[in-house]
C-alpha cells in the first residue's frame, strides 16, 4: 500500500476555489466588509455599483462591486470566531488583504442606545478559536490606522447628520450568546469593557497572523447594563446603526486605499 501522510490544512487549497466561502481568486478585491448575518450583505451591495453575486455556501455569502470606484467584496462570516476565522482564512487565500467586521454589538456601559456606533480599538478575547491559534496573552487588536479612520470618519458623519453617538473602545468576544449571565456582564462592564460580541477576536488574531489589516465597527443593538434586550423592539434603530457602519467602513476602506 502507498505510504499515507497527514494532511496540512495550512498548505492545501491555495488558489483554487475555496471549501466554505466558496470564493475562487480573482472573484474580489483586496478589501472585504464582514457582515455576520449572510441577509446583511445585501445591504452592503445597496451602496454599491456594477454588483455581482460571487457565492452562498452555508453561512457564507459573498457580493462585490464598486465604491467611489473602488472595488469592495461583501462577505458574511456567520455566528462566532469559529465560522469568522474560516472566512478570513479563506478570503485572504483568494486575494483580500484587509477586512472591517460590520456587525452588531450588545453596550455594556450606560447610556449607549441601539443604533449607536462603536469602534473598536481592541478585543478580549474570551473564545475557543484564537486559543488554538496563539498564547493565551497574545492580543487582539485590529490595524491602527483602521481603527483609527473608522473612527474620524463615523465622528465626522455623526456631527453632520446627528442622531446617534459614536463611541471607541475594547470590546469583549465571547463564545456562549446565552451563558452572558448578570454576573459576567457586570464584571465586564466594571473592568470598562465597552460591549461585547462573537467575532472580532478571531479577525484581529487571525488577520496579524496573515499579515492583514482587520477593523471592526458596530451597531449597538442592545444595552445589557441598560436593560435593553435584543427582544426589545428596535429594528429601525438598529437597522439604522447598520447602514451607517457600512457607509462609515465604505469611505474608511476608499481614505486608506485599502
Amino acid at each position: 500500500m502507498p505510504e499515507k501522510s497527514v494532511i496540512d490544512k495550512g498548505a492545501t487549497g491555495r488558489g483554487v476555489r475555496q471549501y466554505h466561502i466558496g470564493v475562487a481568486p480573482g472573484e474580489v478585491g483586496t478589501v472585504a466588509l464582514l457582515p455576520g448575518d449572510p441577509f446583511r450583505v445585501p445591504f452592503v451591495a445597496e451602496f454599491l455599483t456594477d454588483v455581482q453575486d460571487i457565492a452562498h455556501n452555508r453561512e457564507h455569502r459573498t457580493m462585490t462591486g464598486y465604491y467611489k470606484g473602488k472595488l469592495i467584496t461583501a462577505t458574511s462570516t456567520g455566528m462566532g470566531c469559529p465560522s469568522t476565522a474560516i472566512a478570513v482564512e479563506e478570503l485572504a487565500r483568494v486575494g483580500v488583504t484587509s477586512l472591517i467586521r460590520v456587525g452588531s454589538s450588545a453596550g455594556l456601559q450606560p447610556g449607549i442606545v441601539p443604533g449607536d456606533l462603536l469602534v473598536s480599538e481592541g478585543s478580549l478575547r474570551n473564545d475557543g478559536t484564537t486559543a488554538a491559534y496563539v498564547h493565551p496573552g497574545f492580543p487582539a487588536v485590529p490595524d491602527i490606522s483602521v481603527a483609527a479612520e473608522l473612527r474620524r470618519v463615523a465622528e465626522e458623519m455623526a456631527a453632520e447628520r446627528g442622531g446617534f453617538t459614536v463611541y471607541s473602545g475594547i470590546n469583549a468576544t465571547d463564545d456562549a450568546f446565552y451563558a452572558e449571565g448578570p454576573e459576567w456582564i457586570s464584571q465586564l462592564s466594571g473592568m470598562g469593557i465597552l460591549n461585547v460580541e462573537m467575532e472580532s477576536s478571531a479577525l484581529y488574531v487571525v488577520a496579524r497572523l496573515r499579515g492583514l489589516k482587520a477593523g471592526m465597527i458596530c451597531a449597538c443593538s442592545s444595552n445589557l447594563v441598560d436593560g435593553v434586550s435584543v427582544y426589545a423592539d428596535q429594528k429601525a434603530a438598529l437597522k439604522g446603526g447598520w447602514m451607517r457602519s457600512i457607509e462609515v467602513a465604505l469611505d474608511t476602506a476608499v481614505a486608506l486605499d485599502l
